[in-house]
C-alpha cells in the first residue's frame, strides 16, 4: 500500500536518495528543500517538488495547500540540515541562529503544521547526528551544529510524550558522518565510511517498519567514531 511522505533536504544527499527509494516502491512524496532543480530533473513517479526555505514563516504557510491534498501523511522525514564548522570563539551569533534556524525551529514548525494531518499509522522520523547524543565522541569546530542536534533530540523525546495517546512515532536518527556534500564542505579532507546511498537504505526501512517498535527514542547510527 502506498504511503504519503514529505521529506525535507532533498535537493542532495541522504534527502534526495530518500525520494528516488520512495519512489521507487510507489509512493506519494512531497520533497521540499530550497532549491530541488536536480531532483525535478528526474521526473520521478509519485513525487512533488517543491522549493521552500522552511525557516522562513511564509515559506512555510505555502504548504497547506500540499498538505490538503495528502489528507493524511504517514512519514514524515525532516532531513534539512545547516552545518557550520568554525572554533567555538569564531562561531558568531548569527552563525548559532541560523544552524538552530535550521536544525531544530525550522522541524519544530513543520511538525507543529504536519501534525493535524497525522494519525495512530503515522510517524516522524528526526534526522540528527551522533554528535548530539551525550558522551559521544565530538568533531571538534561544531558547537552550533552538535548542540542543535541534541536540541533535536530532546524535543524529539517531547513530542513522543505529547503525542503517545495518539499513537503517533516520534524517533531520532542519530548518524554518524555520512559522505555528503555538508560534509565535505565542512571537513573537505575527511572520508566518511558511509555512503549517502547507503544510509538512505537505512532510513527507508526504519521509516516503512523499523520504528514500530520504538517511540521517543534516540537511535544512534554510526559504523564510525566519531
Amino acid at each position: 500500500m502506498s504511503k504519503n511522505v514529505i521529506i525535507t533536504g532533498t535537493s542532495s544527499g541522504i534527502g534526495f536518495e530518500l525520494v528516488k527509494l520512495f519512489s521507487e516502491n510507489n509512493n506519494n512524496i512531497l520533497a521540499i528543500s530550497r532549491n530541488n532543480n536536480n531532483l525535478r530533473m528526474l521526473d520521478l513517479p509519485g513525487v512533488t517538488s517543491i522549493d521552500l526555505d522552511l525557516t522562513e514563516s511564509e515559506d512555510l504557510g505555502l504548504l497547506d495547500k500540499y498538505l490538503r491534498s495528502f489528507k493524511n501523511v504517514d512519514i514524515l522525514i525532516n532531513n534539512a540540515g545547516h552545518l557550520v564548522n568554525k572554533s567555538f570563539e569564531e562561531t558568531t551569533l548569527k552563525d548559532f541562529q541560523d544552524v538552530y534556524s535550521t536544525n531544530v525551529f525550522s522541524v519544530a514548525m513543520l511538525i507543529k503544521k504536519v501534525i493535524k494531518f497525522m494519525s495512530a499509522t503515522s510517524n516522524v522520523v528526526n534526522i540528527s547526528s551522533i554528535g548530539g547524543v551525550q558522551g559521544s565522541v565530538k568533531f571538534s569546530g561544531l558547537s552550533a551544529y552538535s548542540s542543535s542536534k541534541a536540541a533535536l533530540n530532546i524535543l524529539t523525546e517531547m513530542l513522543a510524550e505529547e503525542f503517545k495517546e495518539r499513537k503517533i512515532h516520534f524517533n531520532s536518527l542519530a548518524l554518524g558522518s555520512v559522505e555528503t556534500k555538508m560534509l565535505k564542505k565542512a571537513f573537505p579532507d575527511f572520508k566518511a565510511s558511509t555512503t549517502a546511498q547507503e544510509m538512505a537504505n537505512y532510513i527507508y526501512e526504519f521509516s516503512i517498519s523499523g520504528y514500530e517498535f520504538l517511540n521517543g527514542k534516540i537511535v544512534s547510527v554510526s559504523s564510525s567514531t566519531p
